[in-house]
């Protein structure tokens, strides 16, 4: 795998990424949201088995390829597996020409000063030296802001950072993501506070290197802009953070040069009884509505 032709599609593609690593947490809803209730399954396997049979299915969709869809967000164990008898990310890069992402982190802690900070990641030298192997290009790791709490909020900012630094001494790129909650009172305020945050930590990271930021779509339009101009970003991507696709895709076209990384908004309408026909029409639908917010 070429990790310059990688960078390149990350620095200049137009496109957007998807999305799919929903983890142990969160995979009965994005399954009972697929149509996939839990009585349909017994135990912890089962359920990662169907979870996986629908990423499997998203990636080998025909619209899903890298003109449109630039790179993926993987779980943990679809790195371990294979689509269409491939590993994961060989295959998704090699015949879909998408560049392979994996979420490392382990969840969130209690909430304090206004954040959920994340959670300690056990044996994470072995996970990123694993990603090496497989071929991945970067990782993401998720944390929740909840408020504008500025003391809270530069704490998290560190600790993106910090793990920040450790993924990039192992050669990958980071998709830090201090999530702001959409549903946080004081929203606006919180994302103000975090941009200064941001600006002051991206003073840790080592000159000539890139991190990438997954942010929510700010309340001002624009207001990432100098994170997007600043040579220490390699690409500021958008999450949904629970808006319906096309409320995401209506506040993502504001923000021009941020590109989206759905989940939710990208798997909504598909259904594991459709028929392959209706399956690949509706996710090409999304995948042009999104790559369309994206290029806006």
């Amino acid at each position: 795998m070429s990790r310059d032709a990688m960078t390149r599609q990350m620095q200049t593609g137009q496109g957007f990424i998807a999305a799919l690593d929903q983890s142990g947490g969160s995979t009965p809803k994005a399954l009972k949201l697929y149509g996939v209730p839990e009585a349909a399954y017994a135990t912890e396997v089962e359920m990662f088995d169907l979870i996986h049979a629908m990423r499997a299915r998203i990636a080998t969709a025909p619209a899903f390829r890298g003109d449109k869809v630039i790179g993926a967000i993987l779980f943990e164990m679809t790195m371990e597996r294979e689509i269409a008898g491939q590993p994961a990310a060989s295959y998704l890069w090699a015949e879909k020409g998408v560049v392979p992402f994996l979420k490392i982190d382990k969840g969130l802690e209690a909430a304090a000063n206004g954040v959920q900070m994340l959670k300690p990641i056990p044996g994470l030298d072995a996970l990123l030296d694993r990603a090496v192997a497989h071929g991945i290009f970067g990782t993401k790791e998720r944390s929740v802001i909840l408020g504008a709490d500025a003391g809270g909020i530069a704490d998290i900012v560190a600790q993106q950072i910090d793990l920040g630094l450790k993924v990039l001494a192992k050669g990958l790129i980071p998709i830090l993501e201090p999530e702001v909650d959409i549903n946080a009172p004081d929203k606006p305020a919180a994302e103000e506070m975090l941009l200064a945050a941001l600006l002051k930590g991206l003073d840790a990271v080592p000159d000539g290197a890139q991190v990438m930021l997954k942010l929510t779509i700010p309340n001002h339009p624009g207001l990432y802009a100098p994170l997007m101009a600043h040579p220490k970003v390699m690409r500021v991507v958008a999450l949904s953070g629970g808006y319906h696709r096309d409320d995401a895709c209506a506040r993502l076209a504001q923000n021009p040069g941020m590109i989206a990384s759905f989940s939710r908004a990208l798997t909504e309408g598909l259904s594991a009884d459709q028929s392959d026909a209706d399956f690949n029409a509706t996710l090409g639908a999304a995948i042009d509505a999104i790559h369309a917010a994206s290029i806006s």
